[in-house]
């Protein structure tokens, strides 16, 4: 099974950007799906965005459609989370996961198989 590791995170202030980084290890890394969900606190997990293993498609929530870019680097073995234009509501956990079907593109949890520890996001006024 893949295993996942996010770095990136940290303080940022409104309208700053971050990127976030997700190190995939482990057989068939680079043929899953990949995708980032969040936690606010007090709040479920949602779904953020999601990369085809090819990095050619991608989904957003649309929430942060406009402002973040999920994308991948298959001979790194990293997927990445570009966000630009942070707001105070984009505060959270922010966790990286594998989706070993990725097609199609999915914003459910269960879809997905593998998740990472999460990384601290957090942005201030």
């Amino acid at each position: 099974q893949v295993q996942l590791v996010e770095s990136g995170g940290g303080l940022v202030q409104e309208g700053g950007s971050l990127r976030l980084s997700c190190a995939a290890s482990g057989r068939g890394a680079s043929s899953y799906a990949m995708g980032w969900f969040r936690q606010a606190p007090g709040k479920e997990r949602e779904f953020v965005a999601e990369v085809s293993w090819s990095g050619m498609n991608t989904l957003y929530a649309d929430s942060v459609k406009g402002r973040f870019t999920i994308s991948r680097d298959n001979n790194q073995h990293t997927v990445y989370l570009q966000m630009n234009s942070l707001k105070l509501e984009d505060t959270a956990v922010y966790t990286c996961a594998a989706d070993s079907i990725g097609w199609p593109l999915s914003s459910i949890e269960t879809d997905y198989e593998a998740w990472g520890q999460g990384t601290q996001v957090t942005v201030s006024a």
